[in-house]
């Protein structure tokens, strides 16, 4: 897949699907599957904004579900050719809506055809809605798929509602709405080696600093790698927290993986969530900790693995 942050290196012509996309979850891709359907001849083609426009105007750093390399990764799997990452900045924020359609989708872009959710504000101000860009964009004679938002349970599928899930630790919601499992992905570091100690070795994984980060507590988990030179994932329980009972002060992501052993430092794994199992506790002993690893790692197993 072509990635780019300058359209002057865009492949043109385009069908393009507009938004921030972070998540790529189900809703997402109903706006994105009209551009995969498009024109032979035109480039399926997402254009997102680099960084997120709530990031930009609040000017704190904004946590993703997707951070750049994995929303490329999910775009790539879906059949998307092109990813145009705007950067967001002061010229792009005061665009007005007739001034962007003209000046990104149509000269740089040169789009044939555009496909927006129905909720998609862009422009100064947000001042410009689906039906805005409809309008401006038909003057140019491009057409536009604007996408009804889809729900869940009565529950419109985005991601505010999935990070609200996620904090939550309901990964039932959170998963359906994504269409897949919500996942950390990152290198395996050097921790304390405590796990080890107790017989319980884990993996310290380091995500980016931008990745959103779920409840903190166990979760059952399936686990892909290289490394682990299997066909089908590890099983695994993973913890998120502080370490409450060897007194820890930082934030630490670390998994055990059941029936595998083995050296993984410095290697890339993919953790998918499945189950929430326990928030996190602080244990009087290291015994009775290591006890409830032990529960834990037989939940897990319990709940990873299907029943014949």
């Amino acid at each position: 897949m072509w990635i780019i942050s300058s359209l002057t290196n865009s492949l043109t012509p385009t069908a393009v699907a507009l938004g921030n996309f972070d998540g790529i979850h189900q809703g997402h891709r109903q706006v994105i599957l009209p551009v995969l359907n498009s024109d032979s001849q035109t480039r399926a083609t997402v254009v997102s904004f680099c960084p997120h426009p709530r990031e930009f105007f609040s000017g704190q750093p904004h946590a993703l579900l997707t951070p750049q390399s994995e929303k490329a990764l999910q775009l790539q799997m879906i059949g998307v050719e092109q990813l145009v990452l705007l950067p967001f900045n002061r010229e792009l924020a005061a665009l007005d809506p007739p001034q962007f359609v003209e000046e990104v989708l149509v000269r740089h872009l040169q789009a044939k055809q555009v496909s927006i959710g129905q909720d998609f504000r862009f422009g100064h101000k947000r001042s410009g809605t689906a039906t805005d860009l409809s309008e401006i964009a038909a003057t140019y004679g491009i057409g536009v798929t604007i996408v009804p938002l889809l729900t869940f349970k009565g529950k419109r599928v985005s991601t505010s509602a999935i990070r609200d899930s996620l904090e939550q630790g309901d990964l039932t919601i959170a998963n359906r709405m994504l269409g897949r499992s919500y996942s950390l992905v990152g290198e395996v570091v050097e921790g304390q080696q405590l796990g080890r100690t107790i017989g319980f070795p884990t993996a310290n994984l380091r995500v980016p600093p931008e990745k959103f980060l779920p409840r903190q507590g166990v979760y059952g988990v399936r686990v892909f790698g290289q490394a682990l030179n299997r066909d089908e994932p590890v099983l695994g329980v993973m913890n998120i927290g502080n370490r409450p009972t060897v007194n820890g002060t930082q934030r630490t992501i670390e998994v055990h993986l059941l029936d595998w052993q083995g050296d993984l430092y410095g290697q890339t794994l993919t953790v998918e969530l499945e189950q929430f199992i326990r928030s996190e506790q602080k244990f009087s002993s290291l015994d009775e900790l290591k006890t409830q690893i032990k529960a834990d790692c037989e939940t897990a197993r319990a709940m990873l693995v299907p029943v014949l």
